[in-house]
C-alpha cells in the first residue's frame, strides 16, 4: 500500500474474513514449515503443503511411566480419531531418526498421528523437532510407583489384537480371549522398579522440550475417565496468537447492566461503545438522511423497523474507528430476525455474551429509577436515594420503568433468548446479578482468555 495514503480503508470483510479462516495460522504453520525444511523451491513447497490440508489432523504424543495406560489410551485414541497409532516396536528402523521419518511419513497421509512412549529421551525430542514433527498436544500420565507396580504385575496382552488386559481392573468376558492372553516380559517387581526409575530420571528433561502444550492426567483412576479428559484435552485448540479485532455483543433484558459493561468495555480497550438505541436518536439530532426516517416513529413512539435500524448500524459499524479499534454492540439484534440481518450485514461478532438477571432483580433496578425535572439528576430509591426531601418530592418516573412495561419487556426477551443462544452458539452466559465489576471480570476473562474451539 501506498504510505501516504493512509489511513488506509481496511473493508470489515477482510479481518473478518482473515478470522473465519484462520489464515493467521495458516501462514504461521508455513513459514514454520519452511524454516524447518527449508526446500529449493518455497513456492512449490507451500502450494504442496496446502494441498495436503493437514494443519488440523491429531499429532499427539503420550508420556507416562511403564503401567500407567498410555498404550491402553492411544490406543483408544486412535480408533475415536481415525489416526495413526506409532510406537517404538512399529517403526521401521532407518539410519536416521526412525521416529521421526516414520512419524513424518503418517503426517502426510492427512490422518495424523499419535506416539505411545515417544520420545523416551530428551534427544529423541530434539530430533524430532528439527525433523519438523511438533505436537500439537502432549498427554503425561501420572500415578504413584506403589500403584504402578501393583498394576503392573496384573497386566496381559492379548498375542493376536494386542489388547492390554489386567487381571484385577479390565478382564475379558469371552473366555476365548482369556484362554489366549500372555503374561508380557518385564512385569516383575524389580525389572518395574527399575524402569520407573530410568523413566522418572528421563521424563525430567523431555517435559521442559513441550511447555505450553503439556497436560498431565492422573492415572489412578478408572481408564475410562482417564481417556475421556485426554479425549477432551486433544478435541481442543489452543488459544491462538492471531490478532483480531474484538467485536463484542452484549445481550439481555432491559436493565440487565449491558450499557454500564459496554461503556467499561469501552473505557478500558478503546473500543467502540455502539449503543443501538443511543445510535437512533443521535441520527434523528444529527437530521441526518436516516434520521428523517426514524422522526416520526419516535414521535409516535412506536418501534422502528428492523431494515432501518440495520441501515443505521451497518453504516456506524463500517466506520474506520470501529474497524480499526473493534466495537462493542448492545440494543441489537434482540431475536432471530434480527440476528440474521446483523449477519447479512458482515458484522459478525467474535465474542458474544449473555446477560441473564432475574426478574425480581430487574424490577427492583429500573422500577426504583427515578430523574430529577428541574437537575436532569438520576437517581435510584434504594442505591442512589436523593439527599434531600425535597428534591425526592419532586422526582418523576419514566412510563417505560412501569412494573408493566418491565415485566412485558422481559417475557418478550426471554421469549427469544434461546433462539438467540442457538444462533450465537459460542456465546458465554453469566449471572448479571451481581457486583457490576464482578460481571465484568467475567466479560473481560472471556475476551482476553477466550474458550478453546474444537478442532476434530
Amino acid at each position: 500500500m501506498d504510505a501516504t495514503s493512509a489511513p488506509h480503508r481496511i473493508p470489515p470483510e477482510m479481518p473478518l474474513y482473515g478470522e473465519t479462516n484462520h489464515v493467521f495460522e495458516m501462514m504461521q504453520n508455513m513459514l514454520e514449515q519452511l524454516l524447518i525444511h527449508q526446500p529449493q523451491d518455497p513456492i512449490t513447497f507451500m502450494i504442496d503443503h496446502l494441498h495436503r490440508d493437514n494443519d488440523n489432523v491429531p499429532r499427539i504424543v503420550i508420556l507416562g511411566p511403564p503401567a500407567s495406560g498410555k498404550t491402553t489410551i492411544a490406543m483408544w485414541l486412535r480408533k475415536h480419531l481415525n489416526s495413526n497409532l506409532l510406537t517404538v516396536e512399529n517403526l521401521i528402523a532407518k539410519e536416521y531418526s526412525p521416529q521421526a521419518a516414520a512419524a513424518r511419513k503418517h503426517y502426510q497421509k492427512m490422518k495424523g498421528w499419535i506416539l505411545d512412549g515417544i520420545p523416551e529421551t530428551r534427544e529423541q525430542a530434539l530430533v524430532i523437532q528439527t525433523r519438523g514433527i511438533i505436537p500439537r498436544h502432549v498427554i503425561m500420565l501420572s500415578a504413584p510407583d506403589t500403584v504402578l507396580i501393583e498394576r503392573n504385575l496384573g497386566k496381559r496382552v492379548d498375542p493376536q489384537t494386542g489388547e492390554i488386559y489386567h487381571t484385577t481392573f479390565d478382564w475379558p468376558p469371552a473366555s476365548e480371549v482369556q484362554n489366549r492372553l500372555v503374561v508380557p516380559e518385564g512385569i516383575s517387581e524389580l525389572e518395574t522398579a527399575q524402569k520407573l526409575l530410568e523413566h522418572h530420571r528421563s521424563i525430567v528433561r523431555i517435559l521442559p522440550s513441550y511447555p505450553k502444550i503439556l497436560k498431565v492426567i492422573s492415572a489412578d483412576q478408572p481408564c475410562v475417565d482417564v481417556f475421556y479428559q485426554a479425549l477432551t484435552y486433544v478435541q481442543t485448540n489452543h488459544r491462538s496468537n492471531a490478532p483480531f479485532t474484538p467485536r463484542v455483543l452484549l445481550c439481555g433484558p432491559a436493565g440487565s447492566g449491558k450499557s454500564l459493561q459496554a461503556a467499561l468495555l469501552a473505557q478500558k480497550y478503546s473500543l467502540l461503545n455502539v449503543g443501538c438505541g443511543q445510535l437512533l436518536k443521535e441520527a434523528v439530532a444529527e437530521n441526518s438522511r436516516y434520521g428523517q426516517d426514524i422522526r416520526p416513529f419516535f414521535e409516535k413512539e412506536i418501534a422502528v423497523p428492523d431494515s432501518i435500524v440495520a441501515k443505521v448500524l451497518g453504516q456506524r459499524l463500517s466506520q474506520h474507528d470501529c474497524v480499526q479499534r473493534g466495537w462493542v454492540l448492545h440494543g441489537f439484534p434482540r431475536d432471530l430476525d434480527q440476528a440474521h440481518l446483523l449477519d447479512h450485514l458482515g458484522h459478525k461478532p467474535n465474542r458474544v455474551f449473555f446477560l441473564n438477571v432475574p426478574l425480581d432483580s430487574i424490577i427492583e433496578r429500573l422500577t426504583l429509577r427515578r430523574t430529577d425535572p428541574v437537575t436532569g439528576e438520576r437517581y435510584h430509591l434504594m442505591y442512589k436515594p436523593p439527599p434531600t426531601m425535597e428534591i425526592q418530592a419532586r422526582l418523576l418516573q419514566n412510563p417505560k420503568d412501569a412494573e408493566e412495561r418491565v415485566k412485558f419487556k422481559m417475557d418478550l426477551f426471554y421469549r427469544n433468548s434461546p433462539e438467540l443462544e442457538k444462533f450465537y452458539r459460542q456465546a458465554i452466559t453469566i449471572n448479571g446479578d451481581q457486583d457490576p465489576y464482578t460481571v465484568f471480570e467475567y466479560i473481560e476473562s472471556g475476551i482476553i482468555r477466550p474458550l478453546p474451539n474444537k478442532v476434530l
